[in-house]
């Protein structure tokens, strides 16, 4: 396949087993919403976004019992986890000593310049990499008062605090420079990328619900990397965080950046349609959103066009009325009644990847 996008070149760092910028693909994470201090029910929501894919996975710490809590987690699950770290550097040593396997630090919030330091020289010796994480709403007070676009006050605040990391002979740095909006987002992502060498995450920060927060990820997100701009990726929603890990797939898979899980099509309906095929194809997507198959799969309302429209699929189903012509690689293979399209699709699929 022809390579479009060319992702610009970053250092790489390494967290926990995952290897972020560089050649490494980009990576999908997500934050867990439970209390970090309740250990089973926050292992419980880490192994079901494992599940659901997720190669990252981020806790917020609010004080000394989750700091504490940390430790317990990390012997119960496979996948890294970052430390998510506001207002005390206190608690950003305490994870490091948890074990945890990077961090995530605001700048705006965490205090001076002498704490930040305290925290680096640790995570120095402990080899632990700390994403500078830059929040819109939540600058450092000397900055909101400047006169300058608020994606230009974001990179300078990154920059600042780069610097106290550089000046400390520690580069195990990531970078994100999230704001609710996206023009001011994506102006900030590009204006950093030219800067600095590090691998950047990235994402849109307070998107909101489902449908809205979806349509300002995939946008935001969707136009820098589609610059080759980003080594790892959080779509942030008000929403079960399984929801993110999701659709932070879809994004990549849509740029042709990750191949990982299936890849779903299905037309967008017609008045040829004779078939419930908006019913079936949030089923079958359902049925395959676990699936971790490098796969593409078809649902197409029209008998004329849908196998030739899909043709590029593995597997598919083209609606006629009250039924379906099952395809492979573009040929027809069979006919079923409407009521049987899902689990005929589904065992045509399970015989040839069951092994």
């Amino acid at each position: 396949m022809e390579k479009l996008i060319n992702r610009r070149k970053s250092k790489q760092i390494t967290i926990g087993n995952v290897k972020i910028g560089g050649n490494a693909p980009i990576s999908v994470q997500s934050m867990c919403n439970t209390d970090t201090r309740d250990v089973e029910k926050t292992v419980s929501q880490i192994k079901m976004l494992e599940d659901a894919g997720c190669e990252l996975i981020r806790l917020a710490v609010l004080n000394k019992d989750a700091a504490a809590a940390i430790k317990e987690i990390k012997k119960r699950v496979n996948l890294p986890i970052i430390a998510d770290i506001h207002f005390d550097y206190r608690l950003a040593i305490q994870c490091i000593e948890s074990g945890v396997d990077a961090l995530r630090l605001n700048p705006g919030n965490i205090g001076r310049e002498e704490n930040v330091k305290k925290v680096v020289e640790l995570a120095k010796i402990n080899k632990t990499p700390i994403r500078i994480g830059i929040n819109g709403g939540s600058l450092e007070k000397e900055l909101q008062t400047v006169d300058l676009p608020l994606h230009e006050k974001m990179v300078k605040s990154a920059l600042r605090h780069i610097k106290i990391l550089e000046d400390n002979d520690f580069d195990l740095i990531k970078v994100s420079l999230k704001s609710s909006s996206v023009p001011t987002t994506i102006a900030a992502y590009r204006e950093i990328a030219k800067i600095v060498p590090y691998p950047l995450h990235l994402g849109v920060t307070e998107t909101g619900t489902l449908k809205g927060g979806l349509v300002k990820s995939s946008v935001g997100l969707g136009t820098l990397l589609a610059e080759g701009i980003g080594d790892t990726i959080r779509v942030s929603l008000t929403e079960n965080p399984v929801e993110e890990v999701y659709a932070g797939f879809s994004i990549l898979k849509s740029l042709e950046l990750r191949k990982k899980g299936v890849n779903f099509i299905s037309c967008p309906t017609c008045g040829r349609c004779q078939i419930d095929l908006i019913g079936l194809a949030k089923k079958v997507e359902n049925a395959l959103a676990s699936i971790n198959k490098d796969i593409t799969v078809a649902v197409m309302g029209c008998p004329v066009n849908g196998p030739g429209e899909a043709k590029h699929a593995d597997y598919g189903v083209a609606g006629a009325i009250k039924e379906g012509y099952l395809f492979k690689k573009g040929e027809i293979i069979k006919k079923v009644p409407e009521n049987a399209i899902l689990d005929e699709l589904l065992a045509l699929i399970e015989a040839d990847y069951s092994n």
